[in-house]
């Protein structure tokens, strides 16, 4: 990452969490997760997303995750915990544990607890930026039923309440409509099966899912598609070709089953999730181990 990039940008893994048997964090794992995710070339990680299973923690689990992510990231490895609360204030409260922990920048959703109309979410964002951290959006409105428009990301961008958003809706014309209405805000690439046509769109960094699992070969993918070079975005082609299989888990329900079953078979913890997430089906977990069979034996690593 060069001086001139912010640190939000780059490769940031929404990094899996590993369990004990007994369903308790694995600190010490995920430092070793962190800090092995740096020396394959990853820029940063974004604890507490909905990979990370946050919705199960505990507050003080929550706390110490992040904790955890700072003390394991090396100089200029950058930490951008996700913040989601249902209540702003709660949110706020979150992103002030995650600056005092040492984070520079967080991930935020919009309010969730109900589909909020356009100034309720302009209302959360103001409380949230009150922490004077730079703030993330991220838009997923599968999950939220809250979908941050490209008309609604320019008034939070330019009323100075955003510096970029993670776009998760699979929509690839979203960036160009993004770029019109509100330049100079940041495109992040929020969904792994997207990555190319994200990238291609002016995409500066990209908050992933399988680097979990596959660094070297995620993180060249993304070099290669944010190269602006045209010789090296046909070599993006097939390798992007070659992964699809499993990038296209990243947008399905099971994703965060998927992706620890994946770091599996690769030699990585992944270990089983937390309920309500249960281990995924006989036919699912044939075709993530396919696919990432195939994967490693390519060289995909």
């Amino acid at each position: 990452m060069t001086a001139a990039e912010q640190p939000w940008h780059g490769v940031h893994v929404a990094t899996a969490l590993p369990f004990d048997e007994a369903y308790a964090v694995d600190y010490d794992g995920y430092a070793e997760h962190v800090s092995w995710l740096a020396a394959q070339g990853c820029d940063g990680v974004c604890p507490n997303g909905s990979l990370g299973e946050y919705q199960s923690l505990g507050d003080e689990e929550r706390s110490r995750v992040v904790e955890t992510a700072v003390a394991a990231a090396p100089e200029g490895f950058t930490v951008m915990p996700g913040v989601a609360a249902y209540g702003a204030f709660q949110a706020r409260r979150w992103i002030e544990q995650a600056a005092e922990a040492g984070a520079s920048c967080v991930l935020l959703l919009p309010p969730n607890s109900y589909r909020a109309d356009d100034a309720t979410v302009i209302a959360h964002y103001r409380e949230a930026a009150k922490a004077g951290v730079p703030i993330v959006a991220y838009n997923n409105p599968y999950d939220t039923r809250v979908d941050l428009t490209p008309a609604l990301l320019a008034e939070l961008y330019g009323e100075g309440l955003i510096v970029a958003v993670k776009e998760f809706s699979g929509d690839v014309r979203r960036p160009y409509q993004i770029h019109e209405l509100a330049p100079g805000l940041d495109l992040l690439i929020g969904a792994d099966d997207v990555l190319l046509e994200l990238a291609i769109a002016g995409a500066v960094g990209w908050i992933a899912g399988y680097p979990n699992a596959l660094p070297r070969a995620t993180v060249e993918l993304y070099r290669l598609a944010t190269s602006q070079d045209p010789a090296e975005l046909a070599r993006a082609v097939p390798l992007y070709r070659a992964l699809h299989p499993l990038l296209r888990w990243d947008s399905r329900p099971e994703f965060v089953q998927a992706i620890k079953l994946s770091m599996d078979l690769a030699g990585r913890k992944g270990g089983a999730c937390r309920p309500p997430r249960s281990p995924l089906g006989e036919e699912a977990a044939a075709a993530v181990r396919a696919a990432t069979e195939a994967a490693l034996a390519a060289g995909h690593r």
